[in-house]
């Protein structure tokens, strides 16, 4: 008849072994994290933004000189 502790070792050692290699639980966070869609929605429109008040600058300068050709030539 076979030794019974010498089939329990090898698998008592590959139990332990799975149990390892299991994650750990991760925490439940107290407060949702912050979306971050903001923040690149912002980073894409910062740009958009500024590229809109250099054009809207562009057309008042522009309209000024107009004026200011049409009044010397008048």
């Amino acid at each position: 008849m076979p030794d019974r502790s010498a089939f329990a070792l090898p698998i008592a050692a590959l139990v332990l072994a799975c149990a390892a290699c299991s994650p750990p639980e991760q925490p439940v966070p107290e407060q949702p994290p912050e979306p971050q869609a903001t923040q690149l929605r912002d980073a894409v429109q910062a740009p958009l933004e500024k590229a809109r008040a250099v054009e809207d600058a562009v057309r008042e300068a522009d309209e000024h000189r107009r004026a200011q050709l049409d009044a010397n030539d008048g």
